[in-house]
């Protein structure tokens, strides 16, 4: 299987030319990194190539590293019936510069990219209807960045006695604690609650 995944790189790398930035086999599967400009390129040759045929766009999703410069790698997993195997293309992203979208190529991509929006606020141009999917409409921010808080902004709930949805600031219950999880045969440098009744 190796050597298939080999040959297969080796295969796009050349047909793809620039439009590959590096290829790798990783956990068993081909992964190909290229750029935003080449992806549209990319994705009709791995789809329509004879000796490629991905025809089937499992997912896309995205992962965020806000350290780097371009903060976030958007993620395709792809798959080929007729050859029984599996591509993982990776196009890495920002918050200003817009990815191509796939829904020209594959209608399975609408779906996709809208949670990717949703989720990450990565642009997708020429989507057809790149709207919110998971969140509320006036929803602030995209949960899956690193840099999303841990609580959000605002709670929802349902007023029964203004019988609607009602936004709020977040008010949180209770403090966060902090855990030692030492063993309990160590004990604690500090006295817990009920340590007393033992004397």
């Amino acid at each position: 299987m190796y050597d298939a995944l080999n040959d297969l790189g080796e295969y796009i790398a050349s047909k793809a030319g620039e439009h590959v930035a590096s290829w790798e086999i990783a956990l068993g599967e081909l992964l190909v990194t290229t750029s935003r400009d080449g992806l549209t390129r990319l994705m009709k040759l791995v789809r329509d190539d004879a000796n490629c045929l991905f025809k089937v766009l499992l997912d896309v999703t995205a992962v965020d590293y806000p350290e780097r410069e371009e903060r976030f790698e958007v993620v395709y997993n792809l798959l080929s019936l007729s050859h029984n195997q599996r591509i993982r293309i990776k196009v890495p992203a920002d918050e200003q510069a817009p990815v191509p979208s796939m829904v020209p190529l594959f209608s399975s991509a609408g779906w996709f990219e809208r949670e990717v929006w949703d989720m990450f606020g990565i642009f997708f141009t020429d989507h057809p209807d790149l709207r919110r999917m998971l969140t509320d409409y006036g929803f602030e921010g995209h949960p899956l960045r690193k840099d999303f808080p841990l609580t959000g902004y605002v709670e929802v709930r349902y007023d029964d006695e203004q019988k609607r949805v009602v936004y709020e600031p977040v008010k949180l219950t209770q403090d966060f604690r902090s855990f030692d999880f030492m063993s309990p045969w160590e004990g604690a440098k500090y006295i817990l609650p009920g340590d007393e009744k033992a004397d």
